[in-house]
């Protein structure tokens, strides 16, 4: 398959050659959170088909920007993971992650897919540093059965699939009512509150929990416009 180009010298267009094509920001924010194997990115990428996949991974590979790797033991099993180059897009991919909730989510459609995982990228998009300023604290969450974790170091957030080893606090929450309470624009901490999630653990990291994850607040594309 021949890479298209838009054959301009400028740094926004050459990314673009390199990350432009549909599926590949998406293959790029699965990956920000830790390597996946091939059969990880087919799940949580459905409609994805297979050839696609493949071919978007090897472009990856030749670009720089992915790389093959051996998961530890015990899973000892090929995987995916970021290069260097690919990690600094992260950045990149929050911000977009950040404008989206402010100015592209709406209303969840009948044809929308949601992957729990999708959450860890949330958390570091709507982390608050300054709230977490001389905190050091893990915080793990479950929604239904897909469980990840934060690690919160004086401002610096570290945000991963999986179960944490020694959670400071755990925060329980149904996908459905996870869904109702994003789209409300509530934080975890906010869920709890209202009952919506139910949460365990060490009382200050409880308390300072509410003030950690912030929501932008919806707006309406071209509201801005002067009327005519």
């Amino acid at each position: 398959m021949e890479q298209r180009t838009y054959n301009q010298y400028c740094a926004t267009a050459r990314t673009l050659d390199l990350v432009g094509e549909r599926w590949t920001l998406l293959l790029i924010r699965e990956l920000l959170t830790g390597p996946k194997r091939f059969g990880d990115l087919q799940s949580s990428l459905r409609g994805l088909g297979t050839g696609l996949l493949a071919a978007r991974l090897k472009h990856l590979e030749r670009e720089g920007l992915a790389r093959k790797v051996t998961l530890p033991p015990p899973a000892r099993t090929p995987a995916y993971a970021l290069t260097r180059a690919g990690e600094e897009l992260g950045p990149a991919i929050l911000e977009l992650a950040r404008w989206g909730l402010k100015w592209a989510m709406a209303d969840l459609r009948e044809t929308d897919t949601f992957h729990p995982g999708w959450a860890v990228l949330g958390l570091r998009a709507c982390f608050e540093p300054e709230a977490a300023a001389g905190l050091h604290a893990v915080y793990e969450f479950r929604i239904d059965d897909e469980l990840f974790h934060a690690r919160i170091d004086d401002g610096v957030i570290e945000a991963l699939h999986g179960p944490a080893q020694r959670p400071d606090v755990t925060v329980s929450i149904s996908q459905e009512a996870f869904l109702r309470v994003t789209g409300q624009g509530l934080s975890f901490g906010e869920a709890i509150e209202s009952g919506a999630a139910s949460a365990s653990g060490d009382e200050e990291a409880l308390r300072r929990l509410r003030g950690l994850f912030r929501l932008p607040v919806p707006q309406v594309r071209g509201a801005d416009r002067p009327s005519s």
